[in-house]
């Protein structure tokens, strides 16, 4: 079986791709994915081109380097495309929400009801109970309001 293998590299770049590869199904963040990609490119190339196992080696390193570097410029430049996330950030979820009073702010503060739940309010001003405000902002647990002019 070594005997083959050495006649025929190329099977074992291209096992160890997919050792790498079902590997990678356990949960290795990407990483895997690539050295694996790597390998069968490998494989690929020894399989066109025979040459000597230093430069098989030095072959693979550079493809699994160039193939990690190119996926984190792929990642940076679809972070920065993307608008900042919003999801399990329940309070900046809310920010624009036009809103009515339930009771009358007293020396800023109150309380608000917003679907099953109950948010502290501030504002700049009291304001009485009906009031039509909207969220400004989040600070903490509690949203800043403005007065709504209808």
């Amino acid at each position: 079986m070594i005997v083959e293998l050495l006649a025929n590299p190329w099977w074992l770049w291209l096992t160890l791709g997919g050792l790498l590869l079902a590997a990678e199904m356990l949960g290795t963040s990407g990483y895997l994915l690539w050295s694996g990609i790597a390998a069968v490119l490998v494989a690929l190339l020894v399989w066109l081109v025979p040459m000597p196992w230093e430069w098989q080696g030095l072959s693979f390193a550079v493809l699994t380097v160039l193939a990690a570097l190119w996926w984190h410029r792929w990642l940076q430049r679809r972070n920065r495309r993307l608008p900042p996330s919003s999801l399990n950030q329940r309070g900046q979820q809310l920010i624009g929400r036009r809103l009515t009073l339930d009771s009358a702010l007293v020396n800023g503060f109150g309380h608000v009801k917003i679907g099953d739940g109950n948010w502290r309010v501030q504002a700049e001003e009291d304001l009485p109970a009906g009031c039509n405000i909207i969220v400004v902002a989040v600070e903490g647990i509690t949203l800043q309001v403005a007065r709504r002019e209808n």
